[in-house]
């Protein structure tokens, strides 16, 4: 630092303005504390630019599509229907540029300062931030780290971003694929695949790492294999990614299995695999925060680092490089750094998937729980016998509960099908108040509305449920 250079002051640096940052940000100056945000691009983060929001924005318009070519059943004639990419992509921006507004609106509304640079500590209580020539030090009371990650890429594999992308960058793809690969067994690749298959791409999905399946509970990777086989997408299991070559604007990928070694062809490859923490540019090292044998930062329930006043949220920590997470974990060092009690409990992430139809998740799979030594019960019901789904000729799925036996308390909620994105949050919410079976039992439920599948699915684990042709069990009558 040059002597005489002027420092400005904050209680509160948050290097990155992702969904994480900028919301530990808006909470850190609702509980009076000065806050500037560092932000390397833009706001919002790779979040609303590049990965959530137009991944979704696709995954609407596929669901849209495949609602429209079966439309007929309810007396809705369309004729042909024709998919236009670019006025998609037309959309998509559109829906950005206003969430983006709409984040730096949410900043200045709370006097956040928003700074644009690279940020690097310089000591325990300083960063400083380049901007092409510009440069500046902030001294701060605490700092949070919310840098996020960026794409882990196979050696070798060059995204070039015209035949061959990440999970990101092919949300801003030109054309459709004629032919789409994709490498990847995430969130990512099967939204990616299940979107441009709707789009008109012949697509195979080739799980990462020698995958031999999903990493869902084994129900809905069963059912996933059938819909998956009903919507014409081809699955390679048990495969490594070697090499893939661009000649004559065709992709050619080669894998390695533990047989034989396969080379597979297409128009376009995507590349979808955990992402790698933002820490290389940092200067992590000047200030003595410690990481995980995995690379991330170690923080403890209240995202504090080694450093007591130094905070870490998001993909830069251990778990999923999820935005829920990093949301959760900013507010928490907010208030953390305010005095308050706050605590970021990851056990009960919700996991979605916007895939036709939606697959959302939270809490343990059976195997989860059979392997941390619970006793457990399992039962699922069936959207085909769902009233709600039957209206909708939304038949596909099911609703699976994963009960503790020796106390009935829920440990894991998984769905597979219509309305799985919104009912999660009910069994989340129930998970998180130690519900046994008869609190979900007791309560009232919608009809007709897919929440009764999970009261069924409950039901059914003492052979109560109504729908259910062949009940578990019969119910032992008193005289």
């Amino acid at each position: 630092m040059v002597v005489g250079e002027l420092v400005q002051e904050y209680d509160v640096v948050v290097i990155g303005g992702g969904p994480g940052g900028y919301h530990a940000a808006i909470r850190a100056a609702q509980l009076g504390r000065s806050v500037v945000i560092i932000e390397k691009e833009k706001l919002g983060g790779v979040c609303l630019h590049s990965g959530c929001i137009p991944s979704k924005v696709l995954a609407a318009a596929a669901a849209k599509l495949h609602a429209i070519r079966n439309s007929s059943l309810f007396g809705i004639l369309t004729g042909e229907v024709e998919f236009d990419l670019a006025g998609l992509t037309g959309h998509k921006n559109k829906v950005i540029e206003q969430l983006h507004a709409g984040v730096a609106a949410l900043c200045r509304e709370n006097r956040i300062e928003v700074v644009y640079g690279s940020a690097y500590f310089l000591q325990e209580d300083r960063i400083a931030v380049e901007s092409g020539d510009h440069y500046q030090v902030f001294q701060y009371k605490n700092a949070i780290i919310a840098t996020g990650s960026s794409p882990a890429i196979p050696e070798g594999i060059i995204c070039d971003g015209e035949q061959i992308f990440t999970g990101r960058s092919i949300t801003s793809i030109q054309v459709v694929p004629e032919k789409l690969l994709v490498y990847g067994s995430n969130y990512i690749a099967l939204e990616t695949a299940l979107s441009f298959k709707q789009f008109g791409a012949d697509v195979t999905i080739i799980l990462d790492g020698r995958k031999s399946d999903f990493s869902f509970d084994a129900s809905i990777n069963r059912e996933l294999e059938r819909i998956l086989k009903k919507h014409g997408i081809k699955v390679v299991k048990d495969a490594t990614l070697q090499k893939a070559m661009v000649e004559n604007e065709k992709v050619e990928i080669f894998l390695q299995t533990e047989k034989e070694a396969l080379n597979l062809q297409g128009s376009h490859l995507c590349v979808s695999l955990a992402p790698k923490p933002n820490l290389e540019e940092l200067g992590l090292d000047r200030i003595g925060v410690e990481l995980t044998e995995e690379g991330y930062i170690n923080i403890d329930e209240q995202c504090r680092t080694s450093k007591q006043n130094v905070f870490a949220i998001g993909d830069v920590t251990s778990g999923p490089p999820l935005a829920v997470k990093a949301i959760k974990q900013g507010k928490t060092a907010a208030e953390t750094i305010a005095g308050q009690t706050a605590e970021a409990d990851l056990n009960l992430l919700p996991m979605i998937v916007h895939t036709i139809p939606p697959i959302a998740t939270a809490g343990l799979t059976e195997a989860e729980a059979i392997s941390e030594g619970y006793e457990i019960e399992a039962s699922q019901f069936p959207l085909a016998t769902n009233g709600y789904a039957a209206i909708h000729n939304q038949r596909d799925g099911f609703v699976k509960v994963v009960l503790d036996k020796k106390n009935d308390i829920l440990l894991g909620v998984h769905i597979f099908g219509f309305g799985a994105v919104e009912l999660i949050s009910a069994g989340t919410i129930a998970m998180e108040m130690a519900a046994r079976d008869e609190d979900l039992t007791f309560p009232h439920y919608p009809h007709p509305s897919v929440n009764e599948a999970l009261l069924e699915a409950v039901e059914a684990i003492k052979g109560r449920a109504i729908h259910l042709a062949f009940p578990k069990r019969k119910e032992k009558v008193k005289s």
